[in-house]
């Protein structure tokens, strides 16, 4: 059902849309990043410290590769090279399956029953997106924003900005939801009230970000109260 056919949101009490990171906020798959990241670090002689397992996190591939060889010291490898053989191993992982973050396909279900616009936005590239879809189901958004599909990845605005820009709807009045540092940042900078539910890193205490142990107990009055109050700063 397209969220375009109901009433308008910008009339209602509700947010003029959510947007919603994938990794680590929809679906549990930074576990499945772990293993593909380890198994190239592993080939290529090393392993991959917990530190920059922790900085990649929320990143672009470009990033992530970079990270990665530094914490090697393998500087001078290709990033493309190197990216090409994680995007082939995670596509066959996620197609083993995905499961759901707590509270994550509930409210995701009840953003969508009450007409709100939705966005996925996220760092991964579109064909991996493409895979994760088949769990999130692709009719549950009516954008997708990859992470190959901008000029600037998280966590600069734009990925955000660009989501707003593709439904229509002022980023001030939209809730933005993330796990990571990188993601926080991006949906903060971008004007956007944001939920943070941490998966796999602590996250700091940040203005105009609130902070969920899990999505269980995330719903749409709070949803609406967190962009009225965005709204109201931001005007």
């Amino acid at each position: 059902m397209s969220a375009t056919t109901l009433e308008d949101p910008l009339s209602s009490h509700h947010p003029a849309a959510v947007l919603f990171d994938m990794d680590g906020t929809l679906v549990d798959s930074e576990k499945l990043w772990d293993v593909a990241l380890q198994e190239l670090a592993r080939e290529y002689g090393g392993d991959l410290s917990a530190d920059a397992r922790r900085a990649i996190i929320g990143t672009a591939m470009a990033e992530s590769m970079r990270i990665l060889h530094d914490d090697l010291g393998q500087p001078e490898r290709d990033p493309d090279v190197s990216a090409a053989w994680i995007n082939a191993r995670i596509l066959e992982l996620f197609r083993t399956g995905l499961r759901w973050r707590p509270g994550a396909f509930d409210l995701l279900r009840a953003v969508r029953a009450a007409g709100i616009p939705t966005a996925l936005v996220t760092s991964s590239p579109r064909a991996l997106v493409e895979i994760a879809l088949d769990t999130l189901v692709r009719d549950n958004f009516d954008v997708v924003v990859a992470g190959d599909e901008v000029v600037a990845a998280k966590p600069h605005p734009e990925p955000y900005l660009t989501a707003a820009r593709l439904l229509g709807v002022p980023i001030e009045r939209c809730v933005a939801i993330e796990d990571s540092p990188t993601g926080v940042a991006s949906a903060r900078a971008s004007g956007a009230a944001v939920v943070a539910v941490p998966a796999e890193v602590p996250l700091p205490s940040l203005t105009g970000v609130h902070q969920v142990e899990s999505l269980t107990g995330v719903d749409l009055e709070l949803l609406a109260a967190l962009a009225a109050d965005r709204a109201g700063a931001s005007g």
